[in-house]
């Protein structure tokens, strides 16, 4: 990945496990957390899939709808997402 050699303090992955299969989801998000470990930068993870998130160490996690950020959480709205989908979510 670009970013373990650039090191940003910054990385926006933007829908970066679209299209891939299991495996490779995996040795995305190893080298996702090789980057954390290494440069101790900050992770934007804009994603349609929990997948990737399931691998990590989530912080905070929000849910954006149609360009506003309709609910904050922490790592356990992951799950809640993975138990109830999308629709199951409702602003605060």
């Amino acid at each position: 990945l670009q970013m373990l050699m650039l090191e940003p303090k910054l990385a926006i992955l933007d829908e970066t496990d679209s299209g891939l299969d299991v495996d490779a989801v995996r040795t995305v998000s190893k080298g996702v957390q090789l980057y954390r470990e290494r440069v101790h930068g900050s992770l934007l993870i804009i994603t349609h899939s929990t997948r990737i998130l399931e691998a990590l160490t989530v912080d905070a996690a929000h849910i954006m709808e149609q360009g506003v950020i309709v609910k904050n959480g922490d790592a356990s709205l992951v799950d809640t997402i993975n138990e109830n989908g999308f629709g199951g979510i409702r602003a605060d």
